[in-house]
């Protein structure tokens, strides 16, 4: 016999009323047995024929029969929510009263896309009670339409705390109607990248719209979200932020646009304490679309990125653009970066004038910066812009100082990727590279400041002309190889001759070249084989140390004082076909003392560094030691460390110049207040070794220069070089300047000093000529011992009670 558990029988009984179209007595069965009936598929085939205007009566009648009898609740809801997915737009006035009451009543039993259509058919009608509008507010997350009937009803529902966002909500008011319905668009981007339908319907919007007023807003819009966030945007502010790049997109962004879209790039990468990136989902979509928009503005912006960005994820997504867009035009990644360069309208190396009523301008690259020069109309060079230039063009002058900023960014990132020439191994013809590198307008300007190998013979730019190490012109053939000179292998005549002739032609290099420091395996390193404790045993900030590290091109996680395990410190070479690694661990075991909020540690104690084979099993280590041990997960390769023997020269050379840095800037030996030794003198003994202790290469490096240079400076009559130290002959005392750390012992007993450096250390005072740029630690050296060799002249209470007698 028959029962009403059998499935087949309520598939024949659901067939036969639909075939009747008694709609009240389906209603009756679907609801009795709703259970049965809601999983089996043969049950909704039955339900199919029925007409959409059927299907909004029989869940009509669904409703009514569940509001007399709510004994079957969610089998029900479930039910009447499947069926409500085939509604008609045109609901009656009572079919739209009951379910909007129901959707009330059930708030979570009705799809968006249901919801939507009963709230637009009420919405003709009248006003939308406030109870469904709470509804609709509390599932518009689960919909792009429905968060797109949100904002055509209210308004975006933006955090005024954004002030790009406080803007947008006060415009949009005084704006067309169009807009409304744009914005409420765009705030449904809560996707990775456009998808085919949004941005059909972003551009059937668009075309209500004045294409120059769409332009100007929305150029006004992202310039004001370029600014830096404080706090990191809502959900729901992110989601309207990529609505808006991608609006931008469409529209054809001007080179202006294009570079403020590389602008929020790096405004939502921007730290916020105990957070970290303020957005990096909103830095990602804005990569996208500078990678899917065509011509050199938007290539030479992902290319200044790449160099700059040092998130991961973000930074991955700027090196598939780049690489997408180096496949599309058949050339390699390198290639890419050196052609999406951009002269910026420079009328020559490093320089430009441009003249505004009767005055003149020039935009001059001095050092790594762009600086602008004002002659007013009578020729005389003036320190600020003249005030006809302010008066009358404002604009010009607006561009122009918006040129210099770019420009500056612009070498920032160039100076980096030409440092990277050391381990890429680049080479060209001489014609590709004078057109690339030494005659480019901006690039050029840092590469006739640097050494170059021309057929294997040495030379750099001077006089208007390359020479080599006397000064005699190169003369070279056209398909001759050019490469980047590095010390290492070099004779030493040669490197101390390239110092002497940059200090003779007073040329400040970017970045050390003439003066870099080498490194080659210690007899410790030959009997350790397979690792280097050169750089073992010292205490990093590690905050700073994993900015460094992330500058510098290595792979680091921030490690906190939990249970989990994380891998080392490392730097993959893929032209070399090498990683290598930095062993780290966290320190300390007090929370809040030796942590963050957070719970992230402080400070880090450093071990060994090892080189792999790139494809090698991933190290790990427990966060708060215990040694490193090989992973081996399936597909990778296990591996001892490579004998440092077999690791090419130049590679363990510009490796340990990296450690080498990362211990040189965020030791809390080079912290002047740290003379307790920190958290309860915990680190006392270290603070001491490394402060006063023995020199480390670049601190060598920095000796020599100051012994060839401080016959020239004026306060060389009162310093002189002593092993470690610099020595200053005050007249109240003498003090000690330890040339790695920067900290000083004065006489007598060599008492403590404590000085900390402002953030202008270098930049005020004397100025001196220094070879290269970015050893931040020697300007700060000088800035002290020009302050002390005067101390009599010192007023900041803070130094004058230490440095007086009895003090």
């Amino acid at each position: 016999m028959t029962t009403i558990t059998d499935p087949t029988w309520h598939v024949t009984r659901t067939r036969a009323l639909v075939a009747e179209n008694d709609l009240t007595a389906l209603a009756g069965h679907l609801y009795t047995h709703a259970r049965l009936c809601r999983d089996n598929p043969e049950v909704r085939a039955a339900l199919r024929p029925l007409s959409r205007p059927d299907v909004a009566r029989l869940v009509q009648a669904m409703v009514a029969v569940h509001r007399r009898d709510r004994s079957r609740k969610w089998a029900t809801l479930e039910l009447i929510g499947q069926l409500a997915r085939r509604l008609p737009a045109d609901l009656t006035p009572e079919q739209l009263q009951d379910l909007a009451a129901y959707a009330v009543e059930e708030p979570y039993s009705l799809s968006p896309t249901a919801l939507e259509t009963v709230a637009r058919g009420m919405i003709a009608a009248g006003p939308l009670p406030a109870e469904l509008v709470a509804v609709l507010v509390d599932r518009s997350d689960e919909s792009q339409r429905l968060r797109q009937l949100m904002v055509e009803l209210s308004g975006p529902q933006l955090d005024p705390a954004d002030p790009w966002a406080r803007q947008m909500l006060t415009e949009l008011p005084t704006l067309d109607p169009a807009w409304q319905r744009l914005v409420g668009h765009a705030s449904t981007a809560a996707m990775a990248r456009p998808t085919v339908g949004w941005s059909t319907e972003a551009s059937r919007l668009l075309t209500a719209i004045d294409p120059a007023e769409t332009r100007e807003v929305l150029g006004r819009w992202l310039a004001a979200a370029t600014r830096t966030p404080h706090t990191p945007p809502t959900s729901a502010n992110a989601d309207l932020l990529r609505g808006l790049l991608w609006l931008v997109e469409l529209t054809g962004p001007t080179p202006e646009q294009v570079r403020r879209i590389a602008g929020l790039v790096e405004a939502m990468l921007r730290r916020l304490p105990g957070i970290g990136p303020a957005c990096p989902k909103v830095a990602n979509a804005a990569v996208g679309v500078l990678g899917r928009i065509d011509g050199e503005a938007a290539l030479a912006q992902l290319a200044r990125l790449s160099a700059r960005v040092t998130y991961k994820g973000t930074g991955n997504e700027i090196d598939k653009a780049l690489d997408a867009r180096a496949a599309a035009l058949g050339i390699g990644r390198d290639e890419i970066e050196e052609l999406a360069v951009p002269d910026y309208g420079l009328t020559g190396v490093g320089r430009h004038e441009v003249t505004l009523g009767g005055c003149r301008a020039e935009l001059l690259i001095d050092s790594t910066s762009a600086t602008l020069a004002w002659h007013n109309e009578s020729g005389r060079q003036v320190k600020s812009p003249p005030a006809a230039v302010r008066r009358d063009h404002p604009a010009q002058l607006a561009e122009l100082k918006g040129l210099a900023k770019e420009v500056t960014g612009m070498l920032a990132a160039q100076t980096a990727r030409l440092d990277r020439l050391f381990l890429a191994q680049r080479h060209w013809t001489l014609t590709g590279w004078r057109q690339r590198y030494l005659d480019h307008p901006l690039v050029g300007a840092l590469a006739r400041r640097l050494i170059w190998l021309i057929g294997g013979v040495p030379c750099g730019w001077a006089d208007g002309s390359l020479r080599t190490l006397d000064d005699t012109p190169v003369i070279a053939r056209d398909d001759a190889e050019v490469r980047i000179w590095h010390p290492i292998g070099r004779p030493v005549p040669e490197v101390v001759g390239w110092r002497e002739w940059l200090e003779r032609h007073q040329i400040v290099q970017p970045f050390k070249q003439a003066h870099r420091e080498v490194y080659l395996l210690t007899p410790a390193e030959e009997t350790t084989g397979t690792y280097s404790n050169r750089f073992a045993g010292h205490i990093l900030r590690q905050h700073q140390y994993h900015a460094l590290a992330a500058i510098r091109g290595w792979t680091d996680r921030l490690r906190l004082m939990v249970d989990d395990s994380y891998p080392p410190t490392a730097r993959e070479l893929p032209r070399w076909g090498l990683r290598a690694e930095y062993w780290v661990e966290g320190i300390g075991d007090d929370w809040g003392a030796d942590t963050t909020e957070s719970g992230s540690y402080l400070r880090l104690v450093t071990d060994q560094v090892r080189f792999y084979p790139i494809a090698a099993a991933q190290n790990t280590s427990h966060a708060s030691g215990g040694g490193y041990t090989s992973e081996r997960w399936t597909g990778t390769v296990p591996a001892d460390p490579l004998p440092l023997d077999q690791v090419p020269p130049l590679v363990l050379s510009e490796v340990m110049r990296d450690v080498d840095l990362f211990v040189g800037v965020s030791s809390v030996g080079n912290d002047p207040t740290w003379s307790d030794g920190g958290p309860q003198g915990r680190y006392r003994d270290y603070w001491a070794s490394y402060s006063f202790g023995e020199l480390s290469v670049t601190a060598e490096t920095r000796r020599d220069l100051l012994t060839r240079l401080l016959p020239r400076l004026a306060v060389g009559r009162h310093a002189r070089i002593d092993g470690r130290f610099l020595v200053v002959d005050g007249d109240l005392r003498t003090y000690r300047i330890h040339l790695g750390s920067g900290n000083i012992l004065m006489s007598p007993n060599d008492e403590y000093l404590c000085i900390v450096p402002d953030r202008a250390a270098g930049r005020t005072g004397e100025q001196q000529f220094l070879p290269f740029e970015g050893d931040g630690m020697l300007a700060v050296i000088l800035s002290k011992a020009m302050l002390l060799a005067n101390d009599t002249k010192i007023t900041d209470p803070s130094i004058t009670q230490q440095i007086k007698p009895g003090g």
